[in-house]
């Protein structure tokens, strides 16, 4: 990648990825106590369950469209795992690897395997499917009477998304 433009929209690009798992792990931390359990209805996934499926998601799809990069996919898609921390470690780790496999495929100008035409339409679908599930965490939380109020949310969202000048 020798142009000085295409370096900086893949930064750009890798950027919107870093900070898109830096909101999913910024609402983890501010889950009321007991949220990891809360259910947006009985049948529904518990917000715990909607955290490991995004990590699994990503793990799922490096496998089939980068096997290169392929690791370990957990056993289980739904997990109830009560420890945030834990769910944090797999967020980072996981996008850590979808970043990798984003960033390997553009500079090698290589398409994905399976799903996808370009590096960059796979990671806007992980986007668009990790905002999906956050909506439905937010909304799991405001249904059991533990809505984030907008002034705690509103600096762990959508200022890291509008942030100007992050390294």
């Amino acid at each position: 990648m020798p142009d000085v433009k295409d370096r900086s929209l893949l930064a750009a690009l890798l950027d919107s990825w870093d900070r898109n798992n830096t909101i999913l792990i910024n609402l983890l931390r501010v889950l009321p106590e007991g949220g990891l359990e809360i259910r947006a209805m009985e049948a529904s996934p518990s917000v715990a369950e909607l955290f490991t499926h995004i990590h699994y998601v990503r793990l799922v799809f490096v496998s089939e469209d980068a096997p290169e990069f392929a690791v370990q996919v957990p056993e289980e898609e739904w997990i109830a795992e009560r420890d945030s921390a834990r769910i944090a470690d797999m967020l980072t780790g996981s996008a850590n690897l979808v970043r990798q496999v984003v960033k390997s495929r553009i500079e090698e100008g290589r398409e994905m395997d399976v799903h996808y035409d370009h590096p960059i339409l796979f990671l806007q679908h992980m986007i668009w499917h990790e905002g999906y599930h956050h909506g439905q965490i937010k909304l799991a939380l405001k249904l059991a009477g533990h809505a984030i109020p907008k002034k705690q949310a509103g600096p762990v969202t959508w200022r890291v998304w509008m942030r100007k000048n992050q390294p």
